[in-house]
């Protein structure tokens, strides 16, 4: 393991901030601990170093995709270009011209044999070598780039291409050994090949997350680290805006819901309790004083017994936003046990009620869109949303829905198309309701740009910025009524 240009310690407390701007809580405790880890194992294996600070800073599994890729900025497996192979590479002679298929090869044979060690080194060869852009001439690939794009590299050197040749090297090895009679031929297409398949496929994806890695880290030293960690390593799903998140993103967010769900539960019942115990009595603690001289020394509450609040959400499953509605969904269902009643409404140019369709889906959350649009009747004669139309629709149909107890939950980025927003709708909502919050995934530096009526919305219901799940659940918990 190369000796980083700062000492340990700058490198590991510029760890530990990257960690904190990506949302990883980390106290100074688990930072003092990931120091003696260091000291313990030393710095001559990188792979213990990284175990045992992932052991020391972080408090799960799901937080390993951040910081794998942010140790690899602050302790690099190495600096500079990569030392490369006499005879080959760009490296081997000044002005030569970098040989792709001979990479190719070396790379097939390196899949063919899982040699980690040598696949981290022929993606440092090819970064060196396809990566580089902005080149001055003559640079020959090496230390004349303005930049390092994995991109880039992977597109020319197509890894991907290479399965059928390694699962053929694989197969003449195994035959050459005499193994290849045992569980059945792997000529045929069995199923001993598809194991193989699988196995090529998952080294290949190996591979491409080192040449990530390498063009990383040559980019953090020309621009800094810090400023690579802040921009170029993909956030936590909780993080990650709800308009841009992936299909796979969006599912792990639906795992999550029922830890999450358990975490909002505890802090709302604690808030209960609190709420429970009243204000002061100013009556009844004076006649009490009266025993102590006129001195209030035991104040007496005004107990509360309030009811359990009625919860009412009314949902946008359009387009890009239906991945918010549907995750905060999930998340209010499976909080249903803190209300005395829950009632789920989706639309999008028109209004149909879902609770049901919720409920039966927490234990397959990821069919909830299928669920919702093959059973509710939220669409009419066009595909686009309409505010308007569905704030009028929901105020005649389900008027019984909203009552002085409930408080609704608006879930949507206000877009209407250009159609008419219906204020009228929305303050007739606002004056039967006991609280109505509107929950908005866009940026607050768009409402109320091209075809957003957020501006005029938030002028008659309290909308607040909602784009991740991490603001998602600070913002249920806070304002979810007790």
């Amino acid at each position: 393991m190369t000796a980083p240009a700062t000492g340990v310690p700058e490198r590991l407390t510029a760890l530990v901030q990257a960690l904190r701007a990506h949302g990883i809580r980390i106290g100074t405790g688990e930072t003092v601990d990931a120091g003696q880890a260091i000291e313990a194992l030393g710095l001559a294996d990188r792979e213990r170093v990284r175990e045992g600070l992932a052991a020391a800073l972080l408090h799960g599994e799901g937080q390993r995709p951040v910081f794998d890729p942010v140790f690899d900025l602050y302790f690099p497996r190495g600096v500079g270009a990569p030392d490369v192979r006499a005879g080959s590479g760009p490296g081997s002679a000044p002005g030569r011209e970098f040989d792709r298929d001979d990479l190719r090869d070396r790379l097939a044979a390196a899949l063919a044999a899982n040699d980690r060690a040598l696949l981290a080194q022929l993606a440092a060869e090819a970064v060196d070598g396809m990566g580089g852009y902005g080149t001055r001439p003559g640079s020959g690939g090496t230390g004349g780039s303005d930049g390092w794009s994995s991109h880039q590299t992977l597109s020319r050197l197509r890894p991907e291409t290479l399965l059928a040749r390694v699962l053929a090297g694989m197969r003449r090895g195994a035959a050459e050994s005499g193994s290849a009679g045992e569980g059945g031929s792997p000529g045929e297409g069995g199923f001993t090949d598809r194991l193989a398949a699988d196995e090529i496929r998952r080294r290949i994806e190996s591979f491409r997350d080192e040449v990530r890695t390498e063009a990383r880290r040559r980019i953090a030293e020309r621009r800094g680290a810090d400023e690579i960690a802040r921009r170029a390593i993909a956030p936590t799903a909780d993080r990650v805006d709800f308009l841009v998140a992936g299909r796979a993103q969006l599912d792990e967010l639906r795992r999550a819901v029922q830890p999450l769900a358990r975490k909002l539960a505890t802090r709302l019942a604690a808030r209960r309790r609190r709420a429970a115990r009243g204000q002061i009595d100013l009556r009844r603690t004076l006649r009490g004083s009266l025993s102590t001289g006129g001195i209030p020394m035991r104040p007496v509450l005004r107990r509360r017994r309030p009811a359990r609040p009625e919860l009412v959400l009314l949902c946008d499953v359009s387009g890009s936003v239906a991945g918010f509605a549907h995750f905060t969904m999930l998340l209010v269902q499976a909080l249903h046990d803190q209300f005395s009643k829950v009632r789920v409404f989706a639309f999008v140019n028109r209004v149909d009620e879902v609770t049901d369709l919720i409920a039966r889906g927490t234990a397959d959350p990821e069919g909830l869109s299928g669920r919702i649009i093959s059973g509710a009747a939220v669409t009419g004669y066009h595909g686009s949303s309409d505010y308007g139309s569905s704030l009028g629709e929901f105020t005649e149909r389900y008027a019984d829905a909203v009552t002085s107890r409930s408080t609704v939950f608006v879930l949507g980025d206000a877009r209407t198309n250009m159609s008419d927003p219906n204020i009228p709708a929305l303050r007739t909502l606002a004056s039967r309701a006991r609280k109505v919050y509107w929950l908005n995934p866009e940026r607050r530096a768009q409402w109320q740009t091209g075809d957003s009526a957020a501006g005029t919305y938030a002028g008659l219901v309290d909308m607040h910025e909602c784009r991740n799940a991490h603001q998602l659940s600070t913002l249920i918990a806070h304002l979810l009524p007790i």
